[in-house]
């Protein structure tokens, strides 16, 4: 499921206290706060039979500003295990530096799992710095020497620093 809301105490408390009166299992989550929103994404388990329950439950957060989307999981197969890399990029912000990177990993077909950027101030400029760190799934079929060119290209387009790191570990 996906919620989103004016952030305040008690966000997760409200979600999970539902989840564990239908018997629910909490099993992973990303959330954040970011803008005076908090947003997450989580995958949880419940008996069927409490399902109804537990939709009806959840959608009663929203007289309190808690939006609330469920995405049933009905995939039994496991997707098969591909290997997987960490992307980091540190430089001086400009627009389009996510569409250039997203863009060139989509061509070469590389699925992007996780995908976190942030701005801050530089130490010594105060020139705002742009940061993004991505763990990305590999294709089976994929050769990082291409990539890497096209990174490089990228990181001198851009005056970035671009680090790419092929971990051995599967994806989970």
């Amino acid at each position: 499921m996906t919620i989103i809301g004016k952030d305040r105490p008690g966000l997760i408390e409200s979600v999970a206290s539902l989840v564990a009166e239908n018997s629910g299992n909490w099993l992973e989550s990303r959330m954040s706060r970011l803008g005076g929103q908090f947003a997450g994404i989580l995958r949880i388990t419940l008996p069927s039979n409490k399902e109804e329950a537990l939709v009806s439950a959840l959608g009663s957060l929203k007289s309190r500003g808690l939006n609330v989307i469920i995405q049933r999981d009905n995939e039994d197969k496991p997707t098969a295990e591909r290997p997987v890399a960490e992307l980091t990029l540190v430089g001086q912000d400009r627009p389009g530096i996510v569409r250039q990177i997203s863009q060139t990993l989509a061509r070469f077909g590389i699925n992007v799992e996780e995908f976190e950027t942030q701005c801050s101030s530089a130490p010594m400029s105060g020139e705002t710095l742009f940061q993004a760190n991505a763990r990305v799934q590999l294709p089976a079929d994929f050769s990082s020497a291409e990539l890497r060119k096209e990174l490089e290209k990228i990181a001198a387009d851009l005056m970035v620093e671009i680090k790419w790191n092929e971990i051995r570990e599967t994806n989970r």
